[in-house]
């Protein structure tokens, strides 16, 4: 724009409005890790794998544990209840998951169903 060029007033334009975009959903079939796309058998692995680690955080957060004490407690370090905290399914196994459970002084029950079978 030259130095010298008259300043124009720009005049308000009126919006219209839009229709939201429309969005397809899916209907869950109850494990996440299925439904985004992962293999059956690990779908189901990360699934408990999740579920036991989601009892771990809720037992560090109701006992208003720091990172400390809860890997005083759980028996390992305190970058690994950092993980835990911050749920890093792939970092934990079902057996260190569950040991960690053992040693919070929670007893597990195992009650196995039959789904359907995955080809």
């Amino acid at each position: 724009m030259p130095r010298n060029a008259p300043i124009t007033k720009r005049t308000a334009t009126k919006r219209t409005a839009t229709k939201p975009a429309r969005h397809r959903t899916t209907k869950a079939n109850g494990n996440v890790f299925a439904d985004l796309g992962f293999a059956p058998l690990e779908s189901a692995s990360l699934q408990l794998r999740a579920r036991l680690m989601a009892e771990l955080i809720r037992i560090v957060r109701s006992r208003k544990l720091t990172q400390a004490a809860a890997a005083r407690l759980l028996g390992v370090s305190q970058p690994r209840v950092s993980d835990l905290m911050r749920a890093k399914v792939d970092k934990f196994s079902s057996d260190a998951l569950v040991e960690m459970l053992a040693l919070a002084g929670i007893e597990l029950e195992v009650t196995p169903h039959a789904t359907r079978r995955v080809a």
